[in-house]
């Protein structure tokens, strides 16, 4: 069978986008009722044992993705299949050794890593989620595969079939074994199974995607490099950015094993009021994560639009499409935080009612944090397509010392508490988007204009704030007190701020018929909507 027709960037983007907001929908669906079922408690065997994951996640799937689907842009930009099959083959036995490895580990120590993080009760989640590290490991080789052929829609529809068997199985068990044990260390084990079970299905459909379009690879007349000679570069450009990428995930893992540690031992909490603020923080991150969700599909389709650029010797396309890049990741990421940020006690006691009160604030702060999260996402994506992979990790360490530093200080102080961990998340993020801006000027041929990036959006959102503000507190007043009222304010207030923003985006031209050229269908909506 052909080959399907390659996208650019911004299609390839809108593709994985549409993807997300499913995936967000479906997650949604899982993550919301599951923390509802499992309570703060629950909530916290579940996040820390994902937590743990997501650290091995890191080591075994960050770089290794990103290198592949680099090397094989590269390799068909200059039209070498011979040298894209090794590369491949190379790849998947690797991801095949580390995936094993970081399985073996989790399976094997369960309970030394939940006493690490002083939480033992995480114990039976850990061990349930391990041998998802090496299924999503080897999916992963499959989907740098297809990205690096300019190919979103499989990994897309890929992670959409994941999500659906984790919110199916995930549920299911969780409800099922809470009703028939009543224990929630073993509820928390089978949610988090239900991420294995998505594994598989994700793992299933690349195989066949991979073989579908593109079988064993087409021949050519190229001499590909040595294996060990692809091996070494595989490796080269992996590990600069594994290890900028494990930085965070480690921080995470830290930041579990802190907040719990200092809220009992400095702040003189017990272990179950611990556990309850440390899962009531969890239920707020889920929130915070969306905008990067939405952020993420961007930036996988960056690294092989600009890497492709660099090796046609197109340097001044590299810049542009990197300054457009972070300029429609603003435009994207900054109402989203404003939105969390200014309507977080609805949300909270809409999406989470009855958990701990200090829910609103958490996701207050963590609101603002997400925007620099969004904004370090891309920036780190544009360093490691332009080749400069080590630059993330300088500014990865160094949020992660500031972020260690201000939850070792705030979250020992009973006044604050757990408050000090989205406080030092806000702090990190916003070390790292400066520093990644500093490196990017450096390293980039054209200077990215900050005012061009930032300026528009941000008088947008202005504005768009004021009216959620103003929306809900009206709205509230007229429907009274009360979930459904709430909820309902809510709604109104977000619909309201969506037609502001959507209306002063167009009208300050943040977004240009420029960039709605480069979207499927993007010509035609650019003229209903009257974009120039």
């Amino acid at each position: 069978m052909s080959e399907p027709k390659k996208q650019n960037y911004l299609q390839g983007a809108a593709i994985r986008a549409a993807g997300v907001v499913i995936m967000k929908i479906l997650g949604a669906i899982y993550k919301i009722p599951l923390g509802n079922i499992l309570g703060d408690t629950g909530y916290a065997y579940f996040l820390t044992a994902y937590n743990i994951y997501g650290v091995f996640l890191t080591v075994a799937t960050a770089g290794l993705p990103v290198a592949l689907s680099r090397m094989i842009a590269e390799a068909n930009t200059m039209n070498r299949p011979n040298q894209v099959r090794r590369t491949f083959s190379v790849a998947w036995r690797t991801f095949f050794v580390i995936g094993a490895v970081c399985t073996l580990i989790m399976a094997l120590f369960p309970t030394a890593l939940a006493g690490m993080l002083n939480n033992p009760g995480a114990e039976s989640s850990i061990l349930a989620l391990s041998p998802a590290v090496l299924l999503v490991c080897l999916a992963s080789a499959y989907r740098g595969y297809c990205q690096g052929h300019e190919n979103m829609t499989p990994t897309t529809v890929g992670q959409v079939l994941e999500v659906l068997a984790k919110v199916a199985a995930g549920l299911a068990l969780a409800w099922y074994l809470l009703r028939v044990s009543g224990d929630l260390k073993t509820a928390s084990a089978g949610a988090i199974f239900g991420v294995t079970v998505g594994s598989v299905v994700a793992l299933g459909y690349m195989f066949y995607c991979k073989r579908r379009y593109y079988g064993s690879g087409r021949e050519g007349s190229d001499t590909p490099e040595s294996r060990r000679r692809i091996l070494g570069t595989l490796l080269r450009v992996a590990i600069p950015i594994t290890l900028g990428s494990s930085v965070l995930s480690l921080i995470n893992l830290i930041d579990t094993g802190l907040c719990m540690g200092r809220l009992q031992d400095a702040a003189g909490f017990t272990e179950q009021a611990a556990t309850e603020l440390f899962g009531v923080y969890g239920k707020a991150q889920t929130l915070y994560n969306l905008p990067a969700s939405f952020i993420t599909p961007l930036t996988i389709s960056v690294v092989p639009a600009i890497s492709a650029a660099m090796a046609l010797g197109r340097r001044h396309d590299a810049a542009r499409i990197a300054e457009d890049s972070m300029r429609i990741a603003v435009v994207l990421a900054l109402p989203m935080g404003a939105g969390l940020s200014i309507l977080s006690a609805p949300i909270m006691s809409t999406v989470y009612p009855g958990s701990n009160e200090q829910g609103p604030a958490l996701l207050a702060i963590m609101g603002a944090a997400s925007f620099f999260v969004c904004m370090a996402l891309m920036t780190n994506a544009i360093l490691q397509a332009g080749g400069n992979e080590k630059y993330p990790i300088y500014s990865m360490v160094a949020g992660g010392v500031v972020k260690i530093a201000v939850n070792w200080v705030l979250v020992a102080n009973p006044a604050i508490n757990i408050l000090g961990a989205p406080i030092g998340t806000l702090a990190c993020y916003a070390v790292m988007c400066a520093m990644n801006f500093v490196f990017l000027i450096r390293r980039l041929p054209e200077r990215p204009s900050l005012a061009r990036i930032l300026l528009r959006p941000a008088a947008a959102t202005a504005a768009m704030g004021l009216a959620a503000w103003a929306g809900y507190g009206l709205g509230s007043g007229l429907l009274g007190e009360g979930g459904m009222a709430t909820a309902l304010a809510m709604l109104a207030a977000i619909g309201v701020a969506v037609v502001v923003y959507l209306v002063l985006v167009i009208a300050l031209r943040a977004i240009t018929r420029d960039d709605m050229r480069l979207i499927p269908k993007g010509e035609k909506l650019a003229r209903i909507l009257h974009i120039k």
